[in-house]
């Protein structure tokens, strides 16, 4: 009876968020709600699950290996709850539920994979233990809410000990894979990575401030059990248990080869016997991007690909990724805002190098922080043909410059102000909604 009557009112909730913003929005306020008057329900509703709940946590790649997990776990024949808007606090969790179950809040699914900001998941462990976690990297991230990196460490490692079954590591990362994270854990531990070669590419926070490659400390977190080989475009090994597979991938962003590895081991590990390797790899070939993160629209018969940037080893990848598909023949945009989602302190912008903007310039800077980057891309020798802090007038014109030109166009953009430049973009063009 109580959770129907904690249904009813989020629901209520929700409409009367969605009636207050036009018809969108309401993804926050309904799980706060919920969470206020009946603090059990998220432990009722997902512990009734019969293969549980993996949560995907980490400073970069959340959202779109969540998405991976949820794919391949579907396309192997499971019913998965998620929460596909993005929304990866405690609340956006509860949001998310209220589309989903029935009025009694019964959840019609076999599984839950949930995206967890590294904070808030701590909370959410201490209500749902996980039957696996999937941790993908420690990254300087948001520093007036993490503030050192250490801290962020110890966050992953609360969700680590608080996991029943297996937890799945990047064995490359030297915070996750030290002696002392593994400290405390019963779980499993299991390991993904880079291959040797390509070790150079996927830089630690470790790596970004020296320079160098770090090399794999021996007798810390297990060898890994899917492992990221070789890339050649799109294409790329993947070697699972000391086998090589050739993958050809559809989603964009070296990253993205990775983060895959990550979602395949997870997988892996749920799916024990039942799991079809076969069947898994072909499906992570297919895999689409998700929304912001390397996605992909069309604009006056033109692609324009979303690259969301949040850090300085974010910022990097979007920039080696687009380096890859001839960034100099694009017009490109970069859009800063520092609202607390986005993280107010922007000095990591000053990390970055970008060298390899040079070639084709940028053809405009806009967000709350246009002035800031513009000047950190002048300290580079980045031509700037515009700065535009509003966001409206900023498509315009990079709409017009690819009109000019009949060029692609790329938007490496922060998130507050993806979500606004998708919303800007919807009236012009198809754009998946989202937002519940």
């Amino acid at each position: 009876m109580r959770s129907r009557l904690t249904v009813a009112l989020g629901r209520t909730a929700r409409l009367a968020a969605r009636m207050r913003g036009g018809g969108s929005g309401g993804t926050a306020f309904p799980g706060l709600v919920m969470e206020r008057t009946d603090p059990g329900f998220l432990e009722r509703t997902l512990s009734r699950l019969p293969r549980g709940v993996i949560v995907v946590s980490g400073t970069n790649g959340k959202t779109t290996t969540t998405k991976m997990v949820v794919q391949l776990l579907r396309e192997q024949g499971l019913k998965v709850f998620t929460n596909r808007t993005g929304s990866n606090f405690v609340r956006g969790v509860l949001a998310a539920l209220l589309t989903e179950v029935d009025a009694a809040g019964n959840l019609d699914a076999d599984i839950a994979v949930l995206e967890l900001d590294e904070a808030h998941a701590v909370h959410f462990v201490a209500r749902v233990r996980p039957r696996a976690c999937l941790l993908l990297n420690v990254m300087r991230d948001q520093l007036d809410r993490f503030g050192e990196i250490d801290y962020t460490a110890s966050l992953l490692h609360s969700i680590a000990k608080a996991t029943s079954d297996v937890v799945v590591l990047n064995g490359d990362d030297p915070r996750l894979a030290a002696p002392a994270f593994l400290e405390g854990v019963s779980a499993r531990v299991v390991s993904f990575g880079a291959g040797e070669d390509l070790r150079s590419l996927f830089l630690s926070d470790d790596d970004l401030r020296t320079g160098l490659v770090s090399p794999r400390e021996d007798g810390q977190a297990p060898g890994p059990r899917v492992t990221l080989e070789a890339i050649n475009g799109q294409r790329a090994t993947v070697s699972v248990d000391g086998t090589s597979h050739e993958v050809d991938f559809a989603i964009p962003g070296v990253h993205n080869l990775l983060n895959a590895c990550a979602a395949l081991g997870v997988v892996l590990e749920v799916l024990g016997e039942d799991a079809d390797l076969p069947g898994l790899l072909t499906t992570l070939g297919s895999v689409q991007a998700a929304f912001g993160r390397g996605e992909v629209l069309t604009l006056d018969g033109r692609p324009v690909q979303l690259s969301l940037v949040k850090n300085p080893a974010g910022f990097r990848m979007g920039l080696l990724s687009a380096a890859s598909q001839a960034q100099d023949g694009e017009v490109v945009v970069v859009a800063i805002n520092d609202e607390y989602a986005d993280g107010r302190d922007m000095s990591w912008l000053w990390d970055v190098d970008f060298s390899a903007l040079r070639a084709g310039g940028v053809t405009v800077v806009t967000g709350v922080r246009a002035w800031d980057m513009a000047l950190r891309l002048h300290y580079d020798d980045v031509d700037v043909a515009d700065v535009e802090p509003d966001l409206r007038r900023a498509v315009a014109l990079m709409r017009r410059a690819a009109a000019d030109t009949d060029r692609p166009m790329r938007i490496f953009t922060t998130y507050t102000a993806m979500l606004a430049l998708r919303s800007i973009l919807g009236e012009m063009t198809d754009v998946e909604e989202v937002m519940s």
